[in-house]
Parts: structure tokens; sequence; C-alpha cells
């Protein structure tokens, strides 16, 4: 019992790279404020296919990358599929890493779409720019797909600055073919929307303001068009926080995100009515934990074994990074 609090509070991993920072733990914050975080139903499959990426994003919170190995299985994703079939999910996330580089995922949306309402796809823009991915993104048009494009800056210089030489013309080729597609495009029930963090040790402008910068810079720069615009800070884990700490950034970082907690967000974060599987069909309460290594419920429980999603109620692991869900406007 001793060991499944701590893992509740969010404190018992052996290798966290780089030290916590000097601010009120997550759960005290919780507790000033009289709200406790329990799971309601569970409505959204998040699917993290990998952590194999083509790029190394210096606010990636799993760390992905070329590096990386980690992929999951067609074997795993039919359990993946079949827990989906069990459990009545409306929506399906696939993220990864680049989901792109999963050879299986084309087979996983055509798999999820007839068990939800709704699969979405993470996208980072530049891998589908390679040209390999017409299958894939023909799979993605007649399912319906949402596809969500990371664009962290509409400034060439600072996307590249985060992203590497090439990312800018690669994210707006990929935009570019999407819409001639007709993502994005009014009327053609093909959702394209964008997420933007910011590129440095800062928060997010507003959601408003910044969906009115990147709809006149698009339109302006590639004549580009989308549906809908996510502000979202970024989550101190990975090489996020390993940049945090070794720029001496970390505490004055988690120190505005403590002091931007907004009570009204931790009553809406994803954790409620979302579950996470891992590339190896391991279940958490979100990708950050994930990310954490903090499992769903506090101890390790593989997709295969579960009858149907977690009960209302059940209590949800938490810690420090949680604090980027819940800072301003939130992360929901």
């Amino acid at each position: 019992m001793e060991r499944h609090e701590e893992i509740i509070e969010g404190r018992t991993e052996d290798n966290w790279e780089v030290p916590e920072a000097e601010v009120e733990p997550f759960s005290m914050a919780l507790a000033r404020h009289g709200i406790v975080l329990r799971r309601a139903g569970a409505a959204i499959l998040q699917v993290n296919v990998g952590l194999v990426c083509n790029q190394l994003c210096r606010h990636c919170h799993l760390d992905a990358g070329p590096h990386r190995t980690e992929m999951m299985t067609s074997e795993t994703m039919a359990q993946v599929v079949a827990f989906a079939r069990r459990s009545n999910f409306q929506i399906a996330d696939i993220t990864g890493g680049a989901p792109e580089l999963n050879p299986y995922v084309g087979d996983l949306i055509e798999s999820l779409a007839p068990v939800t309402r709704r699969v979405m796809m993470r996208c980072n823009l530049t891998a589908l720019a390679e040209g390999r991915y017409d299958r894939l993104l023909s799979l993605c048009v007649k399912n319906r797909v949402v596809v969500v494009a990371s664009l962290p800056s509409v400034n060439s210089a600072q996307l590249e600055a985060q992203r590497g030489k090439g990312a800018w013309e690669k994210s707006i080729a990929s935009l570019r073919r999407l819409n001639s597609l007709g993502y994005g495009q009014a009327d053609s029930g093909l959702e394209l929307d964008v997420v933007s963090n910011p590129t440095g040790a800062f928060l997010p402008v507003s959601q408003n303001q910044a969906e009115k910068k990147f709809r006149a810079d698009l339109a302006k720069k590639g004549g580009i068009v989308f549906n809908r615009l996510f502000a979202f800070a970024n989550a101190p884990l990975g090489r996020f926080r390993t940049w945090l700490s070794q720029s001496g950034n970390l505490d004055q970082y988690m120190n505005k995100l403590a002091s931007s907690f907004n009570p009204s967000t931790a009553q809406q974060v994803m954790c409620l009515t979302l579950i996470s599987v891992s590339w190896d069909g391991y279940l958490f309460d979100c990708d950050f934990n994930l990310a954490r290594g903090l499992p769903l419920g506090g101890s390790r429980k593989h997709v295969s074994d579960m009858d149907g999603p977690p009960e209302p109620g059940t209590p949800i692991a938490v810690s420090d990074h949680c604090y980027a869900c819940t800072a301003g406007c939130g992360f929901t």
C-alpha cells in the first residue's frame, strides 16, 4: 500500500534524470483548493504507437527521436483495438513519436475507425513531407481522420531553432498537401487542427490571439487554411526538462507554471476522461504520465488484461509536471 501511495504522488521514479524543482507539490495545490482528481467515464483512448521520430525537438516530453527503437507491434495494436471494442470509447487519439513512422499505423486507423466515433492522428508535418505516405493519407481521408499538426511557430527562424534546418519548408509543404486533399477546407468534413507550443521557457500567449496570428501568417506565407488552433504549455518532462535543467531555467519555469495554477482548469483536464496506452501496451492516465513513468492506478496494467475501462472514481496519478495542464487556460 505504501508503494501505491508513493506512485500516485509521483515521487518514485528511480531513473528521473534531472532534479525536482522547488515548487509546492501538485497534490498539495489541489488540496488547498479542495480539488480531488478522480476518473470520470472514459471517453478517449490515446494510443502512443512508438517513440521513433524523424526530429529531435527541444520541447519533446518523451525524448522521442531517430535514436529511439520503441515501436508498437501489430500484435499489440490488435490488443488495443480489442480493448477499444470492449470499452466503447468515443475518440481514438493516435500519437507518438511520429505516428507516421510506424508501418502499421494505417492498419490501426482502419481498425479503430469502426469502433470509435472519431479518430485523430498527431503529426509533426516534416515526416509527411518525405513523400512516402500516400497510402496513409488516403486512409486518413477515407476514414475522416482528424489530423492534429504540431507547428510550434509561424516564425521560420524560431521553428527551425526548435526543430532543425529545413523544418519550416517541410512543414509548409505538408500543410499545403493536406489542404489539397481537403483538410482544413470549408465543408470538406476533413478537420485539420494546429498545435502551437512555446519555443522557450515561457508560457503560451492566449489561444485566441495565437489563432488569429497563425491564420493570417499561414494564409499569407502559404495560402494555408486550418480549422482550429490549440496553444499549449510545454510539459517539463523528457528532453524539455533536461534542457530546462541544463540552461538553469527549471526552477523559474516551474514557478511560472505553479504561480499560474488555475483551479477551474483542474476540473477539466484530459486525464479525467482519457486513457493512454504506451507502445508496449501498458496503461497510463495520460501521455505525460507515460513519459514520467506513473502507471494507471499506481500499478502496471496491460491493455490485454483489461475487461473494460477503469471504473469512474479511481484516483489519477499526479506530479509536478501536471502544472503544465492547469496553468492559465490549461491543457484540455
